[in-house]
């Protein structure tokens, strides 16, 4: 069955790197294919990029991440524009009783907001 046919737009979700350290995204496919030049953008752990007809062109890269350290783990051409963003880390804080109790007329128990 052909996922990719009718998608007008296919994004890949993907770590960057193989658990050997190996880059993922290559130049060339070198596993069976679903459908040939369908993939439009691919979010990886390290960044966000576009695929080009020459390799890929990096969109934003993740907290703390460097675009050398993406192109470095990229086995494809990348190209870095200077207008490229950088994610900000937006992940709370778990609650904690102190800061529970502290929020503004909160009937919930205490258990209810613990971390999880």
């Amino acid at each position: 069955m052909d996922l990719v046919s009718g998608a007008r737009r296919v994004i890949v979700l993907m770590e960057h790197l193989t658990r050997s350290g190996e880059p993922k995204l290559l130049l060339e496919c070198t596993l069976p294919l679903t459908g040939r030049r369908v993939v439009s953008r691919v979010i990886t752990d390290l960044g966000v990029l576009d695929v080009a007809g020459d390799g890929f062109h990096l969109v934003e890269l993740a907290p703390d991440v460097t675009a050398q350290e993406l192109v470095a783990s990229t086995a494809a051409p990348v190209r870095v524009a200077a207008s490229t963003q950088v994610s900000v880390d937006t992940r709370a804080e778990p609650f904690d009783r102190e800061s529970v109790a502290t929020l503004r007329g909160s009937r919930c128990s205490l258990n209810s907001w613990r971390a999880r």
